[in-house]
């Protein structure tokens, strides 16, 4: 693996994260034969910048083993590392990764309205993006293309994890919730999926408040919340926004239920020990009990001396399944690559039953989970603050029952 520190990057961030994160502009010239060059994108700086850190230690640990059992078709990763930043910059460092740096795919981002601008260069110049932390619906929906997968779970994958909880707790029907949502398309996205859940389930919104993406201060939000007294809390919030929710949430003592229909483990981490509390739903945790899952999380520790979190578990599992399917096609053909994704190839990624992205949306389809925040007491460290409530759909129920609907409106074919 091969990875390069820029000058830029050493000047917007202390050397130490940059050496962390690889970050890196890449060099003009070409890749060496005996590589195969993958491009990495993901914000880095920003409200998002916390779970693009995790990101990157995820892809890098991937490539590592990939490189150490011999590579792909007998031939090293080579990543290039780029921090995507805002959607315009996304959008043209993608066209950079792929014209000039001659990557064979890309991987990444976090932002949903960044992951629509790399899809859309990445179906212009038909090669294969897939997404790693981008949860809007709409990217497998009216703004799906043939060339963007889907590794992350969608905002209505989410809200059926953690409702299936709430329903079962009594918290939809006839209640009030008050919720929280950050002002971009993945808010949006998000709030329009909740209010369809909750209207279906007999529920009701007391408000609902859109935030700004760089809001540090919650207070007239939860004075508000004080005075609504609504039966419960919601958050469609999202990175650090997530965190400085929930750390004034119970430094105000608000003694509301809580429940948020997207979440990353690392922003409640960055809440602090006591300060978390609630139903979540999560793509992946480090709790999941399978041998994969295991394996990766003790490497994940044996490298980085913390636990993996949900984003690493998307960017690493990405690349490991490029590079079994370009094994499998003994090529790094993008055109082939996409074909083969498409026809139902399967994976193991740490669940308890392998996946495939669904041909309509380009989806992958996969249980979810939802975790519970453990009482303070409870609590051997930290890092220890949730406890597994359990995978959605159920053991015995067919994995489509949470996908995204097949409403006509993406086009793939």
């Amino acid at each position: 693996m091969n990875t390069r520190l820029s000058r830029r990057a050493v000047l917007k961030s202390t050397a130490g994260f940059a050496l962390l994160a690889g970050v890196s502009a890449p060099a003009i010239v070409r890749a060496q034969a005996d590589t195969i060059r993958i491009g990495h994108l993901t914000p880095l700086t920003g409200f998002l910048g916390p779970l693009g850190e995790y990101a990157v230690m995820g892809v890098k640990l991937a490539a590592e083993e990939v490189n150490g059992a011999g590579g792909v078709m007998g031939r090293k990763i080579e990543l290039v590392m780029e921090d995507s930043v805002n959607p315009q910059t996304a959008s043209a460092k993608a066209e950079r990764l792929i014209e000039r740096d001659k990557v064979a795919m890309i991987i990444g981002e976090i932002s949903s309205a960044s992951g629509l601008a790399i899809g859309q260069v990445a179906n212009r110049m038909k090669t294969v993006f897939i997404n790693t932390g981008c949860n809007s619906d709409a990217l497998r929906g009216a703004s799906c293309n043939p060339y963007m997968f889907h590794i992350e779970g969608a905002n209505s994958m989410y809200v059926m994890a953690v409702g299936q909880y709430l329903l079962r707790e009594n918290m939809v029907k006839g209640k009030k919730w008050y919720s929280l949502t950050a002002d971009y398309a993945f808010g949006h996205d998000l709030l329009r999926v909740a209010k369809k859940f909750m209207e279906a389930n007999g529920g009701q919104f007391a408000a609902d408040e859109l935030v700004p993406t760089d809001a540090t201060d919650f207070s007239p939000y939860l004075l508000k919340i004080r005075q609504s007294q609504p039966d419960l809390v919601v958050s469609n919030l999202a990175g650090n926004q997530i965190t400085n929710f929930i750390k004034q949430y119970s430094e105000y003592g608000l003694k509301f239920p809580v429940a948020g229909f997207g979440f990353d483990t690392v922003v409640a981490w960055g809440a602090g020990k006591g300060n978390f509390s609630g139903i979540w739903p999560l793509v992946w945790h480090h709790l999941v009990d399978t041998p994969s899952s295991k394996k990766y999380v003790d490497a994940f520790q044996k490298k980085y001396g913390k636990l993996p979190d949900n984003q690493s578990w998307g960017d690493y599992n990405s690349l490991k399944i490029v590079a079994q399917s370009m094994n499998e096609i003994k090529s790094a053909d993008p055109q082939k690559l996409a074909e083969h994704l498409r026809k139902g190839a399967k994976f193991d990624v740490m669940k308890a039953r392998e996946v495939y992205f669904r041909p309509y949306d380009n989806q992958m389809i996969m249980e979810m989970y939802a975790v519970r925040a453990k009482d303070v007491s409870k609590m051997k460290d930290q890092w220890d603050i949730y406890d597994a409530l359990g995978a959605v759909p159920g053991p015995n129920e067919d994995l489509e029952t949470i996908a995204p609907p097949k409403d006509g409106t993406c086009k793939i074919g």
